[in-house]
């Protein structure tokens, strides 16, 4: 995919939302490609869909399957455990056999130095696949912010290891634009974007994330900003549109519609 191409992230419809009909959204709105959770590849799976009804589907449409979502805890040798084993198995199947191109990471670490030792060695694993990784900061994790995921990819010091930078933590979280301007571009592997009201809508900030995001362009978050600023260090990836709403997720192609005008909107595109 080409930098600024669009994918339909997973989370923008509910986890389990009907594959088919996840593609043929993503198709209708004019995304290059989607993410998908590594949870839904599963049980796509075990039906006997994947990968090869899914490989079809996505063919009939003309899309890729761009990103994978989500192994936790920085993997295996991370604090993630035997889910995390999991998750990365059923990524790496899925990377051989899609040509997927990144795979989304997040916390929590433990502590800096044993998470550095976990992402290094799960870049090192998922080169083998093809695979570039984003390390996601999440406020609700010990990953809070940019600069805690940039302490952890630069000790890494993995040419296949990056941030992702996400509207909602950034904004919701440290709100440091400046730091996200000192990164260099190269080190931007994945883009989130979304919006919402600057002041939180619910007091637990998981719930508030997965409920309450609207699309691009219909919040308060100074998008214009930091997509100025993404473009200004030479961050040089697709972008991705993840929007998890309790809305959403109940009127899943009004949804995705917005998402998508909304998107090519505040990018200029619109």
């Amino acid at each position: 995919m080409a930098p600024e191409q669009l994918i339909l992230s997973h989370f923008t419809l509910a986890p389990m939302h009907p594959i088919d009909e996840r593609v043929r959204l993503a198709a209708a709105n004019g995304f290059a490609g989607i993410g998908l959770f590594v949870g839904q590849y599963l049980a796509l799976e075990k039906e006997g869909f994947a990968p090869h009804g899914l490989a079809d589907l996505l063919s009939e449409h003309e899309l890729c399957l761009a990103e994978i979502e989500v192994v936790t805890g920085l993997g295996r040798d991370g604090v993630g455990g035997e889910r995390a084993a999991l998750f990365e198995d059923a990524a790496f199947r899925m990377a051989d056999h899609f040509g997927c191109r990144y795979m989304q990471v997040i916390g929590p670490a433990g502590d800096i130095e044993s998470g550095t030792r976990a992402f290094g060695a799960l870049c090192d694993r998922a080169a083998d696949h093809g695979l570039v990784l984003g390390l996601e900061f999440l406020p609700f994790t010990d990953i809070y912010s940019v600069d805690d995921a940039r302490r952890i990819v630069e000790g890494a010091g993995r040419s296949n290891g990056g941030i992702c930078v996400d509207s909602w933590h950034h904004q919701r979280g440290a709100n440091d634009l400046a730091a996200i301007g000192r990164l260099p571009g190269e080190l931007v592997t994945g883009v989130q974007m979304n919006d919402g009201t600057r002041v939180p809508q619910h007091d637990d900030y998981y719930t508030d994330c997965l409920a309450n995001r609207v699309a691009p362009g219909e919040g308060e978050f100074d998008l214009g900003g930091l997509i100025d600023t993404l473009r200004r260090i030479g961050a040089s990836v697709p972008w991705s549109v993840e929007t998890p709403s309790a809305w959403g997720w109940e009127n899943a192609s009004e949804h995705v519609a917005r998402c998508a005008t909304g998107l090519r909107n505040v990018m200029g595109e619109g």
